[in-house]
């Protein structure tokens, strides 16, 4: 029964279909389409999406407010400051030492504030090149002095130099783009290489 009916049925390739000459079923002058098209303002809506458009792009440009730049700078000083605490409290547990409590408002009041500032500054222009290029510099200085002394310094200097290097570190790297903070950590392993530091990790 399927089959009878797909023989019944003509079908015709589009190549086959002769043009006719039919007028369409509806035929409206050229001048009376533009007079529907201007007032139903569809011109005028592309032009305000435009003009919003361009508004938006410069609204972007805008320099963000101080309020919220000091926001995102809280955002990286909190962790960062528990983070300089948390190798002050590593690296006295390392050498058998006891932090007190008093010995880490210490260190904490005097290294808080200028990191703060160094994090607030180095945040507003993280996307300069000048900036990039010093966070480098700072990342592989801070880096390689840190694993040298984790190696082979002394275990009074350890305990002043490791949680502030730590920090700058661990700062400096996040603040870079990949490839320099790839670039700064192949420059580490490097260096560990090149002394022969490799054995104390």
């Amino acid at each position: 029964m399927a089959r009878n009916r797909k023989q019944k049925l003509e079908t015709l390739r589009p190549s086959d279909v002769k043009p006719t000459n039919q007028k369409p079923l509806i035929d409206i002058p050229e001048d009376e389409q533009w007079r529907i098209i201007q007032q139903s303002g569809i011109l005028n809506t592309i032009a305000d999406d435009d003009a919003k458009k361009a508004t938006q792009k410069a609204d972007l440009q805008e320099p963000v407010p101080l309020a919220e730049e000091i926001l995102d700078a809280a955002l990286y000083i909190i962790p960062l400051s528990f983070l300089l605490l948390l190798l002050e409290i590593l690296i006295h547990n390392q050498y058998g030492q006891t932090l007190t409590l008093q010995k880490g408002l210490d260190r904490m009041v005097s290294g808080v504030p200028i990191l703060s500032v160094f994090i607030f500054y180095t945040k507003r222009h993280k996307n300069h090149r000048v900036v990039q290029a010093l966070l480098f510099i700072i990342a592989n200085l801070a880096g390689t002095r840190m694993v040298w002394l984790l190696a082979r310094g002394s275990w009074k200097v350890n305990m002043r130099q490791i949680p502030p290097l730590g920090t700058l570190w661990v700062y400096a790297v996040v603040q870079l783009h990949l490839v320099l903070a790839v670039l700064n950590l192949a420059a580490v392993f490097a260096y560990v290489r090149w002394k022969g530091l490799q054995r104390y990790f």
